[in-house]
């Protein structure tokens, strides 16, 4: 770990190496087919809804969610969070109509793509029956490199340190998504337009949304939360390092999939 870190610039200059792992990962190379983006799909869900509680864990830590309400936190931190709360929880529909949460969106790609939602979709239900993330991981079947993921995420969350919290989501997620997204992208514009439009448009919202607002706002709040605190900056390069060590064995994991799927297959034909 490094020593002394003060700033921003710092933690980027210490995660760079895992950053670039993590963007030249060949997972992204390995998505030749239909079946290949079901595989995918059906694993990388669980990072697209645990996304979401990274952020609403950020909105609980830097917010007031409750009743009754008092001011709490740094007012430009509060901001940047729920703005991004907004754009996530509650986006614009397809074409325009009504609104969504960027997960329900990427269940209406798997959806769309024939990608099982069962086992997301009964994960889900365990948690809304107050099932803890732990047992629910454990008892619904979740796929072995998703759940490992998650369970990670979840650690991470539970640290209870605002630093690793808004570390990870920052570094871990927003400001790397752009990059791994573009990435898939090209690859899937090029050779399944017509029967992946919906994810398409998802990764589309994502580069644009996070490379040129949620990426710099969040930011902006991990710089407000950390300041000139070394303490706080260690404690942020534990949340990202973690975040992305983390993500690329998540995409290492998929990549086996894909390759034991298509090895199944070609056993049998």
């Amino acid at each position: 770990m490094t020593a002394q870190l003060r700033s921003l610039a710092d933690l980027q200059h210490s995660i760079q190496p895992l950053r670039a792992q993590l963007v030249a990962h060949p997972v992204y190379t390995r998505l030749n087919d239909m079946e290949d983006v079901r595989t995918f799909m059906s694993q990388h869900v669980y990072a697209v809804w645990d996304f979401m509680s990274l952020l609403k864990a950020l909105q609980k830590e830097i917010t007031c969610v409750d009743v009754p309400w008092v001011p709490r936190g740094d007012a430009t931190a509060r901001r940047l969070i729920n703005e991004i709360v907004v754009g996530e929880e509650s986006d614009e529909g397809l074409g325009g109509q009504g609104y969504t949460s960027h997960f329900e969106l990427y269940l209406a790609a798997m959806q769309q793509c024939g990608a099982n939602t069962a086992t997301i979709e009964g994960f889900i239900e365990r948690l809304k029956s107050g099932e803890s993330v732990p047992s629910a991981l454990a008892r619904a079947h979740v796929p072995t490199a998703a759940r490992f993921f998650v369970g990670e995420t979840w650690r991470i969350v539970e640290s209870r340190s605002l630093p690793r919290i808004a570390a990870a989501f920052t570094l871990g997620r927003e400001d790397v998504i752009p990059d791994m997204f573009t990435r898939l992208v090209q690859d899937l514009s090029r050779t399944h337009a017509g029967s992946l439009s919906i994810l398409i448009d998802y990764l589309e919202r994502h580069i644009h949304l996070d490379g040129e607002r949620h990426g710099p706002m969040a930011a902006r709040m991990l710089e407000s939360i950390c300041g000139d605190d070394p303490a706080r900056w260690a404690e942020a390069e534990i949340g990202a390092s973690a975040a992305i060590r983390a993500r690329i064995a998540f995409w290492t994991g998929v990549t086996e999939c894909v390759g034991t799927d298509k090895q199944s297959v070609g056993a049998h034909s």
